[in-house]
């Protein structure tokens, strides 16, 4: 969990949002985030290619609290093979997680995206971090929280107070040498979820959206967003 050091207002799901978000940190026109309305194959062919991460935002639920429980214990007694390169921070900011989902996005697509100005910054002084040291980094980069606080208040839907108990969350899902990695901030470690390419990618974390829908079929509140190359 954040340890409320600080508490961000909420970032809406909401690709024109974001854009304007990480555009003004310095991301390349040519990489945008688009929505995903639905996860079935012919609405996945509807997104954009090369496409190099989703982000999943899910109800935080009792039902998933234990899952997330039973999941820790589970890989800390079974291990997993994590990608030495891959890049990954912890969430110490309350209702931080969607710009953390989009840092893990850039982050870990660097080569291909070229991040600039503040995001460049961001990403090159944290390189050598810890995830904890990463996130403790990002509390004091006024530059991303500035400009988290402005997109936040841009959204369509009526602003949270940055004091509201929020019961939804983001995670991404990204690519990293030949492995298909869920990276949620709230979680001790990064989730191996086996191996993909990158022409599976899609489909492979379109499965991954499904398990955490399946888990909790009567919940409405997933929201799916892809980052991809569309100029």
């Amino acid at each position: 969990m954040a340890d409320e050091k600080q508490r961000w207002l909420p970032l809406e799901s909401n690709p024109e949002v974001m854009n304007k978000f990480v555009k003004e940190l310095g991301m390349p026109g040519s990489w945008s985030y688009t929505d995903v309305f639905g996860l079935d194959p012919e609405l996945l062919a509807m997104v954009p290619q090369p496409c190099v991460a989703l982000l999943l935002l899910f109800p935080i639920n009792d039902k998933y609290e234990q899952y997330r429980k039973d999941e820790e214990e589970r890989i800390k007694e079974a291990g997993q093979k994590i990608a030495p390169k891959l890049y990954y921070m912890r969430q110490t900011i309350g209702n931080a997680c969607g710009t953390i989902a989009l840092l893990h996005s850039i982050a870990n697509n660097q080569e291909s995206i070229k991040p600039e100005k503040a995001l460049k910054t961001f990403l090159e002084n944290t390189a050598s971090l810890d995830p904890v040291e990463r996130a403790a980094y990002l509390e004091k980069d006024e530059s991303i929280k500035v400009a988290h606080e402005s997109s936040a208040l841009e959204g369509q839907t009526e602003t949270p107070s940055r004091d509201d108990e929020i019961n939804l969350h983001f995670v991404a899902l990204v690519h990293k040498e030949g492995e298909l990695y869920e990276l949620d901030g709230r979680k001790p470690f990064p989730i191996n979820h086996g191996k993909t390419t990158t022409d599976s990618f899609l489909e492979d974390a379109a499965k991954v959206c499904k398990e955490f829908m399946a888990r909790d079929p009567e919940e409405l509140h997933f929201t799916v967003v892809a980052l991809a190359q569309t100029g």
